[in-house]
């Protein structure tokens, strides 16, 4: 295996500009799993939708408003959520931060304009 396969660092890595508050950085993927860098500014959203992913996520920084289902919890620097497949989820920044998410499988759709 190739240090290019298995090596990500992060000033090397483009940023993907999801809208004018949110933007993302694949730090690592396989068929089985994917790690993402989301940064917010503050009051970027996460618009509530669901995958079939199991996803979880880590919040490198800042302070978020989380939804999972029915249920809101506000979360900051060092905490974390899991999110079931299939279930409804979003999150609102209330902070400037990061969030590293990881997917079981691989986020297919996030590589499309990549590949």
């Amino acid at each position: 295996m190739s240090d290019a396969a298995v090596f990500f660092e992060q000033d090397k890595i483009e940023w993907e500009v999801l809208d004018d508050k949110i933007s993302r950085q694949i730090v690592g993927y396989d068929d089985t799993m994917m790690m993402v860098n989301v940064k917010f500014k503050k009051d970027g959203v996460g618009q509530m939708h669901n995958h079939f992913h199991t996803q979880t996520t880590y919040i490198s920084s800042g302070k978020f408003e989380v939804t999972i289902d029915d249920k809101m919890k506000i979360l900051e620097e060092g905490d974390s959520f899991f999110v079931p497949s299939n279930v409804m989820h979003g999150v609102v920044c209330l902070e400037e931060g990061m969030l590293v998410d990881v997917f079981n499988p691989v986020r297919k759709d996030f590589l499309e304009n990549k590949i």
